[in-house]
C-alpha cells in the first residue's frame, strides 16, 4: 500500500513545489540531471565490467586492507557506492568472495563516497563547473554513435560526468535564486530535535533519490547558499548514510542467502556509524574544526568542513566496527540462517532436492562474473555426480581420495550394497543442471563470441556430467548381479570395470593439483589414451575369454555393454572435466573442493538400502 502512495505523493508535491517556486524548478532540475548523469556514469562502466573490474575484484580482496582499498578506490573512481555494493552482492552470491571480503569492500565504498563531496566542496562551488559539462557531453555524444562497445562506454561515461556537472550547476543557481526570494535558513532548527530531523531528512531524500552522493552535492550546494545551517547540513550528511543502504537491501532482494547477508552487514554498518555519529555529535563537531585548523580550512569555510565531517564519521565506523568483524559474520550467518539448507530445496513429497547455490539474478548484470558462477555451479554439479558415481561402483569418494592401493577398494564387502540411483539422480543432479541451463539462457544474450563460447562449453559440459550419471544407473544393476558372482572370471571381471571407474575418479580428483590450463589439457589428453586402450570390447580381451571357454557368450554380451557403459562413464567425466576446470579462475579449482555429499545423509542412504535388501 505504501509502495501504491509513494510515487503519487512525490508528484504531488514536485508539483505543488513547481507552482509556488520557479526557482525550486530549477534545484529540482539539477537533481534530476545529476541523478541522470550517475545512471549515465554506471552504464559506462558496467561495459568495462566485462572481467575488468571483475578481476580485479576478485584478485585484490584476500585481504581485509586490499577489501577495503578496493572499495575505497572504486568507488572514489566511480562516484557510485551502489554499483559497488552490487557488484560486491553478486560477486559474494556467486561465491566468489567470501563475506568477510564483502564487508571489507562495503566499508572501504562508504569512506570512497566522500571523495565526491570533497571534490565539489573543493572546486564544483568556486568555479562556472557548467562551462565543463558542453565538452563532455559534445564528445560523450559522438563516442556513444559508435559501434565499438568500448568506446560506447566511454561516451557513457562523458555525458554522465557532463550531466554531474550540469546538475551540480542548476543546484547551485537554483539556491542561489532562493536566497534571493526565499530564505531557507529561517527553517534551521538546533538541538536534539534538529539534529533528528535533519537525519530523517537526510535519510528520506537518500531514499527517494536512491544516491547518497546526490543527497551530499545537494546539502552542500545548498550550504554554500546559506539555505541550510552548517548543524543541520551535517544532521543531513548523517541520514543519507543510513539511506543508503535501500540500495543495497534492494540489490539483495534478488540474491542469495550471502547476499543477503552482505546488504544486512551494510544496513548494520551504516546504522552504527550514523548513531555514533548523532550521539557524539558535538565531539565529533571539535574534531572537524580542529583538524580544520590544522590542514588549513578556514573556520567559515562549512562545505569543507561538511565534506571532512562525512570523512570523519565514516572513518570512525569503520575503526569502531573492524575488530568486531569476525563476531558481526558469526551473527550474520545466525541472524540469517539458509532455511534452504544452502541450495536445497523441499519437494512435494518431503525430500530434500539439491538446487543450485552460487546462480543469482543480481550476477546477470555483469557476463563475467555470471560465467563465473556458472562454473562454481558446475563444480557443484560435478561434486555431487563424483560422489553417485563412486556409489554406482560401491565405493565411497571419500575412500578414493584417501586410499593409495585402490585394489583394496575392490574387497570392501561392507560397501556392496545397491543404492537407487534414479533417486539420486533426482535429488542431487536433476535440480542443479536444470537451474545451471535456464541461467545459461539467460546470460547468452549481449555476450560476446568468446563468452558465447564459455557458455556453451560449460552446458555441454554439464550434460556430460548428466550422461555420465544415466550409464552408471545401467552399470549398477549389472554390477549388483555379477560382482558377487559364484563364477571367478565373471567376478573378476566386473571388478576390473569397477577399478576402471574408481581409477578415473582417482586420477580427476589428483588432477586438483594441477593449476595450469595446458598441463590440465596434456593430462586429460593421456588419461582419454588409457580409457580407449581398456576397453574389453575392442582390445581383444573378451574375445580371449569366449575363445577358451572361460567365460559364457550370454555374460560376455551383458560384459561388452557394461564395458560399453565404463567407456562413456570415464569419458563423460573428464570430458566434464575438460570443459568446467579450463574456465575455472582463482579459488574456483578442483583443489578447494570437498567432491562429495553430506555424509550423513548418504550413509542413511546406505543403511536404508541394506535394511531393504
Amino acid at each position: 500500500m505504501l509502495k501504491k502512495l509513494l510515487l503519487p505523493t512525490i508528484l504531488i508535491l514536485l508539483a505543488y513545489g513547481f507552482w509556488i517556486s520557479p526557482d525550486f524548478k530549477v534545484v529540482s532540475a539539477g537533481v534530476a540531471v545529476f541523478l541522470l548523469g550517475m545512471i549515465f556514469l554506471e552504464q559506462g562502466f558496467k561495459a568495462f565490467t566485462g572481467g575488468i573490474l571483475e578481476r580485479i575484484l576478485h584478485f585484490s580482496t584476500n585481504k581485509m586492507w586490499k577489501s577495503l582499498t578496493f572499495g575505497i578506490v572504486s568507488t572514489s573512481l566511480l562516484q557510485s557506492s551502489s554499483l559497488v555494493s552490487v557488484i560486491a552482492i553478486s560477486f559474494l552470491s556467486a561465491g566468489l568472495i567470501g563475506l568477510s571480503q564483502g564487508i571489507g569492500i562495503i566499508f572501504g565504498a562508504n569512506l570512497g563516497t566522500t571523495t565526491g563531496a570533497w571534490l565539489v566542496a573543493a572546486f564544483g562551488l568556486k568555479v562556472n563547473i557548467g562551462s565543463y559539462a558542453m565538452p563532455f557531453l559534445v564528445f560523450g555524444l559522438v563516442f556513444l554513435f559508435d559501434k565499438n562497445k568500448a568506446l560506447q562506454g566511454i561516451g557513457n561515461v562523458f555525458i554522465g560526468v557532463g550531466l554531474l556537472f550540469l546538475g551540480i550547476h542548476y543546484m547551485k543557481e537554483g539556491f542561489e535564486a532562493f536566497r534571493a526570494s526565499v530564505d531557507l535558513s529561517q527553517y534551521a532548527m538546533t538541538g536534539i530535535f534538529g539534529l533528528l530531523f535533519y537525519t530523517l531528512i537526510g535519510i528520506v531524500a537518500t531514499v527517494v533519490m536512491q544516491s547518497s552522493h546526490a543527497t551530499l552535492i545537494l546539502i552542500i550546494t545548498a550550504l554554500a547558499s546559506h539555505q541550510v545551517s552548517y548543524e543541520n547540513s551535517l544532521a543531513v550528511a548523517i541520514g543519507a548514510n543510513v539511506g543508503t543502504t535501500i540500495t543495497a537491501v534492494l540489490g539483495a532482494l534478488s540474491a542469495n542467502i550471502q547476499g543477503k547477508r552482505l546488504a544486512a552487514a551494510h544496513l548494520v554498518f551504516n546504522l552504527s556509524t550514523g548513531a555514533i555519529a548523532l550521539l557524539f555529535i558535538e565531539q565529533m563537531v571539535w574534531v572537524v574544526s580542529h583538524l580544520s585548523n590544522v590542514i588549513g580550512i578556514n573556520s567559515n569555510n562549512y562545505t569543507l568542513q561538511l565534506a571532512l565531517f562525512h570523512t570523519v564519521f565514516n572513518t570512525i565506523g569503520i575503526v569502531v566496527l573492524l575488530p568486531f568483524l569476525g563476531n558481526l559474520v558469526k551473527i550474520l550467518v545466525n541472524w540469517l540462517p539458509d532455511i534452504r539448507g544452502n541450495g536445497v530445496s523441499i519437494s512435494t513429497e518431503g525430500k530434500a532436492i539439491h538446487r543450485a547455490k552460487f546462480l543469482n539474478e543480481i550476477s546477470l548484470n555483469y557476463p563475467e562474473t555470471a560465467i563465473q558462477a556458472m562454473v562454481k555451479e558446475s563444480v557443484h554439479l560435478f561434486q555431487n555426480a563424483y560422489q553417485i558415481v563412486s556409489l554406482g561402483v560401491f565405493v565411497r569418494a571419500l575412500d578414493i581420495k584417501k586410499t593409495k592401493e585402490l585394489k583394496e577398494l575392490l574387497n570392501l564387502e561392507t560397501e556392496l550394497v545397491t543404492v537407487n540411483i534414479d533417486e539420486l539422480y533426482q535429488r542431487y543432479i536433476k535440480g542443479i543442471y536444470a537451474d545451471i541451463l535456464r541461467y545459461g539462457s539467460q546470460i547468452e544474450a549481449g555476450l560476446s563470441v568468446e563468452q558465447s563460447t564459455q557458455v556453451f562449453s560449460l552446458k555441454l559440459a554439464c550434460r556430460k556430467i548428466v550422461d555420465a550419471i544415466k550409464d552408471i544407473k545401467h552399470l549398477h544393476k549389472n554390477l549388483a548381479n555379477y560382482v558377487k558372482s559364484d563364477d571367478e572370471v565373471v567376478r573378476e571381471q566386473y571388478d576390473l570395470l569397477r577399478l576402471r571407474v574408481i581409477i578415473i575418479l582417482k586420477q580427476i580428483y589428483e588432477l586438483r593439483l594441477l593449476s595450469d590450463a595446458d598441463e590440465l589439457t596434456t593430462k586429460t589428453d593421456l588419461i582419454k589414451l588409457a580409457i580407449a586402450k581398456q576397453d574389453i570390447g575392442s582390445n581383444g580381451t573378451l574375445e580371449q575369454l569366449i575363445r577358451k571357454h572361460r567365460i559364457d557368450p550370454l555374460v560376455a554380451s551383458s560384459l561388452i555393454n557394461d564395458s560399453g557403459y565404463v567407456h562413456s562413464i570415464c569419458n563423460n567425466l573428464v570430458d566434464s572435466v575438460i570443459g568446467i576446470f579450463r574456465r575455472a579462475t582463482g579459488d574456483i579449482i578442483l583443489a578447494e573442493q570437498e567432491m562429495e555429499l553430506d555424509q550423513d545423509e548418504l550413509m542413511a542412504i546406505l543403511k536404508k538400502h541394506k535394511g531393504s535388501r
